[in-house]
């Protein structure tokens, strides 16, 4: 009955975006227009068409990141265009739809708000029924938790055995590789040619055109086998023998495999398994020394799970480490800061904070040596209001979530200041 009216309630909204026609986010457009963000100044790097161009990483965070989609719609409304791009988990999903979903310069978000609005998220736990039916129980904190999960402990443990995980995520991949294929990419081969379309850019402070190399795209995921930080595509040759050849689906489903919630994404007939990289070797023969500082046995066989466990916030994944940037690196943060300290008081509690400490520690050491990054950084917090764990969130609570995005990214945009940030940067 609750999947119906699911279905029907879809259905209803798909009749009017259910993100960007809300009363709500027409008065954030009336406030980009009334606060002139739409004719601020915020990166040197700009198109004919007057568009200004950043780079951009986001945090990885389960369903919240639709938050991520009212971030980037509001900024492409503003006239901002993204050229790097970089993403964890959720973060990846959005990372992955404005590289695939059309040329640098051309606006996204529009087609990505559409996609996520014709999509029950519910599909996506595509395990055994009465387990998701048990994992809405503990979302929705129902009573009785403890009952159902004693009833179903072994059929629990019997599939976790087997799959080291509760949902194969095949809906997953198939969902966005079916959206990717929309816009006529179906391989890796294709999602670059369609990066190297790049628009003729020019420099804001001389008016000269600027010198533009293909973007770069980092999709962050953490191979458990050879225990290495993955960074696709740049990496994809470690794992495929025709690399150019992969749906670019993969690497997202890589990054977004949610420990024991999600299968670990599996890649199997590993290029010159069996074989291990000597110190004699050099260049290409050594591509996992080079790479991922491996010096064993490779592997037959690898097992991916969720980006985050390493960096679930790439935010050094651009970064120039002398000099003043033409562009700025935004980033956009799912996750409240760290404002309160956590006292383990049972074994779960200390696991849940091991892993919190584990996802967050390199990316804070990061922002702690280089503090100018703080003004770049929108803090969306949207797990203070939202559980990032349900995939059973209605198509208003889904709304809600955009409209956080959204207006977090107004006030970003209104305290950014683009010539402040240079004489920090250049004062360093």
């Amino acid at each position: 009955m609750f999947s119906r009216i699911r279905k029907f309630s879809i259905i209803y909204f798909h009749g009017m975006n259910q993100f960007t026609e809300t009363p709500e986010i027409l008065k954030l457009l009336d406030q980009i227009s009334e606060k002139g963000l739409d004719r601020k100044i915020y990166s040197d790097l700009t198109d004919s068409d007057g568009n200004q161009y950043v780079d951009l990483v986001q945090e990885g965070g389960g369903v919240l990141g639709i938050a991520l989609t009212g971030y980037t719609w509001v900024l492409e409304k503003c006239g901002i265009r993204f050229f790097n791009l970089a993403g964890t988990s959720a973060g990846a999903i959005n990372t992955m739809m404005i590289a695939g979903l059309g040329k640098i310069g051309e606006p996204v978000s529009g087609k990505i708000t559409g996609i996520l609005g014709r999509k029950d998220l519910s599909e996506f736990m595509d395990g055994n029924s009465r387990i998701r039916n048990l994992i809405t129980r503990y979302i929705e904190n129902k009573p009785f938790l403890k009952l159902f999960v004693f009833l179903n402990a072994f059929r629990i443990w019997r599939i976790i055995r087997r799959h080291l995980g509760l949902n194969p995520g095949m809906e997953f991949e198939n969902w966005l590789a079916g959206c990717l294929e929309e816009n006529g990419i179906k391989t890796l081969a294709d999602l670059r040619q369609l990066r190297a379309e790049i628009p003729v850019l020019f420099d804001r402070t001389d008016n000269y055109a600027a010198t533009a190399r293909v973007p770069d795209l980092q999709i962050i995921t953490s191979d458990i086998t050879t225990k290495t930080k993955v960074v696709f595509p740049e990496m994809a040759g470690l794992y495929w023998e025709e690399p150019e050849k992969v749906n670019p689906a993969k690497f997202v489903r890589a990054s977004m495999s949610i420990p024991f919630f999600f299968y670990p994404f599996l890649v199997e007939n590993i290029p010159r398994a069996g074989e291990t990289e000597t110190r004699g070797m050099r260049g290409s023969a050594a591509t996992w020394r080079k790479h991922a500082g491996y010096y064993g046995e490779i592997p037959g066989k690898v097992h991916f799970i969720d980006g985050g466990l390493l960096s679930n916030f790439p935010i050094n994944a651009f970064h120039i480490k002398a000099g003043v940037p033409k562009k700025p690196t935004f980033g956009v943060k799912l996750s409240a800061w760290r404002k309160s300290y956590t006292i383990p008081r049972t074994a779960g509690s200390m696991t849940a904070a091991m892993v919190a400490t584990m996802r967050q520690l390199h990316d804070y050491d990061f922002l702690l040596r280089n503090p100018d990054y703080n003004s770049l950084i929108c803090h969306i917090d949207a797990d203070a209001q939202f559980n990032w764990l349900d995939f059973n969130i209605t198509p208003e609570r889904q709304a809600a979530l955009f409209y956080l995005g959204a207006e977090k990214a107004v006030g970003f945009l209104e305290r950014f200041n683009w010539e402040d940030y240079k004489k920090i940067r250049s004062s360093n």
